[in-house]
This record gives structure tokens, C-alpha cells and sequence, in this order.
């Protein structure tokens, strides 16, 4: 069943009060909440690429407390186990069984911090989870249950003593963003509320955590042209094709950015995906999962020109609306 005018017009009615209830903490940076908010929507998980101290935890807290969820939050060190993350199975002698301790995996906004310092072993162990929306410890399963969003960060100065993400973990987030410093304006909004620790304490609930699911289940209903299908998949290829790359899109890639792209679309008020929103959302979706060729990357190539190459190469279809 297709998703109708009258769903995408409340899907954007409630996608904007989400939005705008969750930057009361953030403060002016609406386009990132809605591209996280996109992705948890799309089922997806967000890799935060940012400096220390640019509100990574607030996004968390906020956007749990908008949907009133849960939130956790997991440092992540060279010594940290998966057993830490995922949780462990331990004997109790009064009852003489074993039971299974959730790790803080078990929440509905997980805020992975700074994943790239963590040994490869427990960065996997994230990442499965990420993956397959559950745990199995001792061949029990365990449901991570709907939402469930991973925010993971990794700062991009300090790379002393960290383990870089591998290209295929890369590829595994559907998003990559940043939040960034607030302009002028916004740090004194931000100094004049200095004496409230956690904004986001505060926040109302806007909806439900089962009413999130039931978000995602209409978003994916959401109109998909075969003309645009082809434009994704021309895209994609056009990446591989570059001359700078070594790798381009994956299918998986693809595979995200037509979901990412349904929820794009129904929070701007329609029941179908047009190219605009491919065009909109290939950098967020699409630039962590290139990599380039060494010497092409050291003549100055990046991720975004070979993106920006695509765009233009790949004529855009002339998008209809869904029958």
C-alpha cells in the first residue's frame, strides 16, 4: 500500500514538531536534527565526524526525550570489551540459572563516543548489533526493540591511539554528518542558559516510541519512480567509474539512500521521492562509503568532488508523481 497526500502531510506536520522540539536543546541546527531524525526514521544508524564539546550528547538526550525513549551513552576506550556493550550472561547462584545483564546497547538512542578509540574486536561487536537490530549472547536472542539509533562520533583531530573504522564498517552507517560550533548569535543564546546542565531534561514528549515505528512503517510506503531507481543506480556507478576512486558506492549504499530518501521526501509534505532529494541527500548518504585512490587523494581529491562529478555527469529524469 502507497503512503497517501493525507499521510505525508501529517508525516511533515509531525517530522517538523519533532525537528523543532529537539532543537530547543541543540539550538539552530535544525538541518542536522532532521537529517539524524531521517535517519532513525529510515532505520538507519548516524556517524558524527565532530570536535569535542558540539552538543553530540545533547542531540542524544533530546531526541530520546522527544520520542520518550531511552538513552544511553558508551565511552569507548581501548580496554572496553563487547561483553561491556552488548551486555553478559552471569550465573546466580540463589536461583542456580543464568542470567542474561542488558549492556547499553539496550536503548532506544545509543551515543557510541568516540567509536575509532575502541579495539576492532569491540567496534564490531557494535556494529552487528547495528546491523541485525539484536544481540544473541549464549544462542539467546535478544531484540534491540524500535527505534533504535546509534550515534556514534569520532573525533577528527585526535588520532593518536585510536583504530580507524574499516571501509566496510563505513559503509554500514547510513548517514555521515556533523554538527558543528553555533554561529554568534546562537553561543550567546547558548552562554545566557549556561546555568541549565541539561536542556534537554526539559523537553516535552512529542510522541511515542511505537508511534515512531509506525512512522517508519509509512515512510517506507512512500512512492519510488523507476526512472528514479535508475537515477540512483547511474549515480552510483558514475562513482565507481571515477578516475579517483578505488571503491564507489556499494549496493548497500544504494539500498539506503532509497530508504533515507522515502522519509526525505514525506517530510517535505509528499508521497513520492523526486531526484532533488537524491540530489539533497548524496553527501550525507553516499560520502563515507568512497574511497579514494592514494594518489588522487594527494593531489587534493575528496570524497565530495567525486560526488559533485556524478551529479553532474548523470542527467536527472523528469520525476512524476506517484499514480
Amino acid at each position: 500500500m502507497t503512503m497517501t497526500p493525507e499521510q505525508a502531510a501529517w508525516f511533515q506536520g509531525t517530522f517538523a514538531r519533532l525537528v523543532e522540539n529537539v532543537d530547543r536543546a541543540l539550538m539552530g541546527k535544525s538541518e542536522v536534527v532532521g537529517l539524524v531524525l531521517a535517519a532513525m526514521l529510515a532505520e538507519g544508524h548516524v556517524l558524527l565526524e565532530d570536535a569535542p564539546g558540539t552538543g553530540k550528547t545533547s542531540l542524544a538526550k533530546a531526541l530520546a526525550a522527544t520520542v520518550q525513549g531511552t538513552s544511553s551513552r558508551i565511552q569507548f576506550t581501548p580496554d572496553l570489551l563487547p561483553s561491556d556493550v552488548t551486555g553478559v550472561t552471569i550465573y546466580d547462584q540463589n536461583t542456580r540459572t543464568f542470567e542474561f545483564h542488558r549492556g547499553p546497547v539496550f536503548a532506544s538512542i545509543v551515543l557510541a563516543d568516540e567509536i575509532n578509540r575502541a579495539s576492532p574486536k569491540t567496534q564490531s561487536a557494535l556494529l552487528e548489533v547495528m546491523e541485525e537490530s539484536r544481540v544473541t549472547v549464549d544462542g539467546v536472542t535478544h531484540e534491540a526493540g524500535r527505534p533504535f539509533l546509534v550515534i556514534a562520533t569520532q573525533n577528527p583531530i585526535e588520532q593518536a591511539g585510536t583504530y580507524k573504522l574499516p571501509e566496510a564498517q563505513l559503509d554500514r552507517f547510513l548517514v555521515k554528518t556533523s554538527i558543528g560550533y553555533p554561529d554568534l548569535e546562537v553561543a550567546e543564546r547558548i552562554l545566557a542558559g549556561a546555568a541549565d546542565r541539561n536542556p534537554s531534561a526539559h523537553l516535552p514528549a512529542i510522541i511515542t516510541t511505537s508511534a515512531v515505528a509506525d512512522m517508519a512503517d509509512l515512510a517506507a510506503t512512500a512512492h519510488v519512480e523507476g526512472a528514479v531507481l535508475r537515477f540512483v543506480a547511474q549515480l552510483a556507478d558514475a562513482t565507481r567509474a571515477d578516475p579517483a576512486t578505488r571503491l564507489g558506492v556499494s549496493v548497500r549504499g544504494t539500498l539506503a539512500m532509497v530508504r533515507v530518501a522515502k522519509v526525505w521526501a514525506a517530510a517535505q509534505g509528499r508521497h513520492f521521492v523526486t531526484p532533488d532529494d537524491i540530489k539533497a541527500l548524496a553527501a550525507p548518504v553516499w560520502t563515507h562509503r568512497i574511497v579514494l585512490d592514494p594518489e588522487s587523494e594527494f593531489s587534493g581529491a575528496t570524497a565530495s568532488t567525486v560526488i559533485d562529478r556524478a551529479l553532474e555527469a548523470v542527467p536527472a529524469p523528469q520525476a512524476r508523481s506517484a499514480a
